[in-house]
């Protein structure tokens, strides 16, 4: 009976902590981190060690308990960049470590985290402004910082649309990078912009996959080369796609302001 509850026991801290390390990766931590984290949560909830495998699709987890060994598998699917989780699950853990939370605690804590989203009016607003600080910084004036407020934040409801309708993130931003073109093509000529190519360039800049960029580098510097160069293809890949729907933007309307 005692090795049926201590077997019983491990399964659920095993789920625990590969439950941990999914909601981790699947909302933007990097590799090492969730393979730290999830670590220290098996340990704090009584097992001697774990041991896990992170993909870019999958993670796989063991924990090692009294020479018994559990495994078990997870898909991953990317549920987008979050910290609000991250860091949920960071103080989970921390409380499990300081003997404040036990399983049954830990399982519903991590049951009841819910991504923070904001607003969708006030996401708009406040892309548009930082592309318009980037456009100032960048010499723009006054016309032009109005032209990349109002494009980027077009641009920006376009892309929470396309996201909300669950749309392919590569069709995402191809779409997202094509209307910014285009508003801020049609509003340069409207106004007779001379600084043109300063309102254009800056108004995609919403799209810089700069997280995805950042995780990649970290995760090939410490080790995790398949994950990091997973993610390296990935923003490349959103890049690509920023880049040729500005360059159909321009194709179709026949702007030549960056030329």
């Amino acid at each position: 009976m005692e090795s049926d509850h201590i077997e019983h026991r491990q399964r659920e801290i095993t789920r625990l902590c590969i439950q941990c390390a999914l909601l981790l990766l699947q909302h933007g931590a990097e590799s090492m981190l969730v393979e730290q984290l999830s670590s220290r949560l098996g340990v704090a909830l009584g097992v001697e060690n774990v041991e896990s495998s992170i993909s870019a699709n999958a993670v796989v987890l063991s924990t090692i308990h009294r020479g018994h060994c559990v495994t078990s598998t997870r898909k991953n699917i990317d549920r987008g960049i979050n910290m609000h989780v991250v860091t949920e699950v960071q103080r989970i853990v921390i409380l499990a470590e300081h003997r404040l939370l036990d399983i049954e605690q830990v399982q519903k804590r991590l049951d009841n985290i819910k991504p923070l989203r904001y607003p969708r009016w006030l996401m708009v607003v406040m892309v548009g402004l930082s592309c318009a600080c980037f456009c100032r910084l960048a010499g723009g004036n006054l016309d032009t910082v109005t032209t990349t407020f109002f494009a980027s934040a077009l641009a920006m409801y376009a892309r929470q649309v396309l996201t909300s309708i669950q749309m392919n993130p590569l069709i995402n931003f191809f779409a997202t990078a094509f209307v910014a073109t285009t508003a801020s093509g049609w509003l340069v000529n409207w106004l007779d912009i001379s600084k043109a190519p300063i309102a254009m360039a800056s108004c995609v800049l919403l799209l810089v996959p700069g997280f995805p960029l950042i995780n990649a580098v970290a995760d090939m510097f410490k080790g995790h080369i398949n994950t990091g160069i997973a993610r390296w293809t990935m923003a490349s890949l959103l890049t690509l796609s920023t880049c040729i729907g500005v360059v159909v933007a321009m194709a179709v309307w026949g702007f030549r302001s960056w030329l």
